[in-house]
């Protein structure tokens, strides 16, 4: 894209379903992003501090039951996501087909720019976590 197109809209009424879409489409990124990062912490076996789980003792029976405790947390985190991505996706269908129908003619160029902005926006989010896994970016 060349440049970034800014649109002013008349009254709130025409705001209100764009900014709603826009909104659903930064959620179905972050969600997808959190997948991303669950998923990638269980292959690497670390353990995220969302999940992080504190027991007394040193042993090995301990230091296993932990290792599979945090196992099992990351993937119920990793299940709710999913639900929650789908419930999202419904959402965000049904008003890509309204504001498609209100915005016939511009509607790709609202796309366009909201793109745009998400995808500035995703990318320091990604880097944040690139950077809490500790990979360095070039």
């Amino acid at each position: 894209m060349q440049g970034t197109t800014s649109l002013k809209f008349i009254d709130a009424k025409q705001a209100k379903d764009i900014y709603h879409y826009k909104n659903i489409k930064r959620k179905l990124y972050r969600i997808n992003a959190a997948i991303w990062y669950n998923k990638t912490c269980r292959q690497r076996q670390l353990t995220p501090s969302c999940v992080n789980i504190r027991i007394n003792g040193k042993k090995q029976q301990c230091q296993k039951t932990l290792r599979t405790a945090n196992q099992y947390l990351i993937n119920q985190e990793i299940k709710f996501l999913y639900t929650k991505k789908i419930k999202l996706d419904e959402q965000f269908f049904k008003l890509h087909l309204k504001c498609a129908d209100n915005w016939q003619r511009i509607w790709h160029i609202i796309i366009q720019s909201i793109d745009y902005k998400l995808t500035k926006e995703m990318e320091t989010h990604y880097n944040n976590l690139y950077c809490k896994l500790g990979v360095v970016l070039q």
